[in-house]
């Protein structure tokens, strides 16, 4: 084996160390990212539960009665196909 060749085998070997040391180190920081937001999401929901235990509930707002009182089986009525497109095409749309 000649001296290039050997240099070339330690350029390899050097070259793929440095490669796996990246990716631990890589795997390192996406972990502890991951472990920081997941803390600060846990901390983020302790408080919401926290202020959310101490305020009082909010009053239920009643919804309105609908002017007009609306059967179940009562359909609107639909507008005609000509009534359609005409409002189709003056609100921007073209077919």
């Amino acid at each position: 084996m000649s001296k290039d060749d050997r240099d070339r085998a330690q350029a390899r070997l050097d070259k793929t160390t440095r490669a796996a040391q990246d990716a631990r180190s890589g795997k390192a920081d996406r972990d502890a990212a991951s472990r920081a937001m997941l803390d600060n999401m846990a901390k983020l929901k302790a408080l919401r539960l926290a202020r959310e235990a101490a305020a009082p509930p909010a009053p239920v707002k009643a919804k309105k009665a609908a002017a007009k009182s609306k059967k179940p089986g009562e359909k609107r009525p639909t507008p005609a196909l000509g009534d359609w497109l005409a409002s189709q095409q003056s609100g921007g749309r073209r077919t």
